[in-house]
């Protein structure tokens, strides 16, 4: 008997692999040793990538994003990987996971599957790996219907989307949201992604009217616009929107009962906005997270064009920490400052109070009012103290109850409309309002912090 080593030294191209195997001579005298095998020799690269399936021209985008994004130059060094990195550290199968989602985030396919194999055929070579993308497209056109749940009311939502128009991702997406008062939204979207470049930017242009009521405020707002948007990525978890904004915003009255003050706000207004967002995430989900922090800044510049000018600036921040299994502590805080500089209106102020934003309190229900109607304000600070744990006894345990959470806060903001500058209006952010109450909250579709649903006691 005897031990079989595989070696990666003097491989021989006529042995139809890249190991080479010998038979040592055994000693009766000694144990037997155990086997070895030498992997930090053995070189491997991705020779071929290729798409199974395809039915559009999707299969061209889907080998291009993966050869660009796969790139053994930039992730392995100019000569590939040696097989002990790619076992076991898994580091191309890392890469592989990435690209897989990646395409996934492109929304043209229903099913991605991913398989590594020895590159054969034409052109391939002992170190080669072959990488297959087995992929199910969507259909022309997918429609669906949701609701969702806004300030004011909740919203029927009818959408109809296009997904992979022309092949290469590119998708086209209408929207029309009936509120069940008297809001209506209409939205056209027309996305191309670029996941090839180095940012995996994306851009977008919507056409959008937007019709809502604020009976807190005394007034109805419908607005109709253009929006461009530029997405990229700085880095894994740093995400950069570049916009411009242009719209025609008309301002009526609600009812007879309407404050003068917010009389002298109606009529139409055109504004031009120019936007930057930058948002941080390091959570582990974005709607019920158990770890990390999110942190948002948002900047506009509102005068290039139009009859506002105004300079905005935002800042949000939320992190979480577990402190026992399925028991959550989230603190959350937020901050923006309104500089107005000609044309700024009670419908560009900021405003508190909800579960958007100050949870218990009423819907805008802090800060100035103007013959008992809120009026916003120009700055403002809010901060809260949240516990999240699981309804009692666990009903519909992975299943519905899993949507719900029992919910305990602690909740502190103000929110001003200083007529002086400097000092004297930060000391009129020293008026706080506080409140505390535990209720439940539901889960929703939302990038940020997702709307809440309290009940007090």
């Amino acid at each position: 008997m005897g031990t079989v080593h595989a070696k990666a030294d003097n491989v021989d191209s006529m042995g139809g692999g890249i190991f080479e195997f010998e038979e040592p001579i055994e000693l009766d005298d000694e144990p037997i040793p155990k086997p070895t095998i030498k992997l930090n020799g053995v070189r491997v690269e991705i020779s071929r990538t290729k798409t199974l399936e395809p039915k559009t021209h999707c299969v061209f985008f889907c080998d291009t994003a993966a050869i660009h994004i796969i790139n053994p130059s930039s992730r392995f060094g100019s000569t590939g990987a040696t097989m002990e990195l790619v076992l076991v550290n898994n580091a191309i199968f890392q890469v592989f996971h990435f690209v897989r989602r990646a395409l996934d985030s492109m929304g043209c396919f229903r099913d991605i599957g991913v398989y590594i194999d020895v590159s054969s055929g034409p052109g391939s070579t002992p170190e080669g790996l072959e990488v297959t993308f087995q992929v199910k497209e969507l259909s022309r056109i997918v429609g669906g219907i949701n609701t969702t749940v806004s300030e004011n009311e909740g919203n029927l939502v009818l959408g109809v989307k296009m997904p992979n128009v022309l092949g290469r991702g590119e998708k086209l997406q209408a929207e029309y949201s009936m509120g069940y008062r008297s809001s209506s939204n209409f939205s056209l979207t027309a996305t191309k992604p670029y996941p090839h470049k180095p940012l995996v930017p994306v851009l977008s242009a919507s056409l959008y009217q937007q019709n809502h009521e604020y009976p807190w405020s005394g007034y109805r707002l419908l607005d109709r616009g253009i929006l461009l948007d530029l997405a990229f990525k700085s880095s894994p978890v740093t995400r950069h929107n570049l916009q411009w904004e242009g719209m025609v915003r008309d301002t009526s009255v609600l009812s007879k009962t309407t404050s003068f003050k917010v009389r002298e706000s109606s009529g139409p207004q055109m504004k031009s906005i120019l936007r930057h967002i930058v948002t941080v995430d390091h959570r582990d989900e974005p709607i019920f997270p158990t770890k990390g922090s999110w942190v948002q800044f948002t900047s506009e510049l509102a005068g290039l064009g139009g009859g506002v000018a105004n300079l905005k600036t935002e800042l949000h921040a939320q992190t979480n920490h577990s402190l026992f299994e399925s028991v959550v502590l989230q603190v959350t805080g937020s901050l923006g400052v309104l500089h107005d500089m000609f044309g700024t209106e009670i419908p560009d102020h900021f405003f508190l109070g909800g579960a958007t934003t100050l949870r218990g309190f009423t819907q805008r229900g802090v800060g100035p009012t103007s013959d008992g109607q809120y009026t916003g304000g120009t700055m403002y600070w809010a901060s809260g103290v949240h516990v999240y744990t699981p309804l009692p006894f666990q009903p519909g345990k992975n299943g519905l109850g899993s949507l719900f959470r029992s919910h305990m806060f602690l909740n502190a903001g103000c929110l001003a409309l200083p007529e002086e500058k400097g000092i004297p209006a930060l000391e009129s952010l020293r008026a706080v309002r506080r409140r505390r109450a535990t209720g439940r909250r539901t889960a929703c579709s939302s990038a940020s912090e997702p709307t809440s649903c309290n009940i007090l006691k």
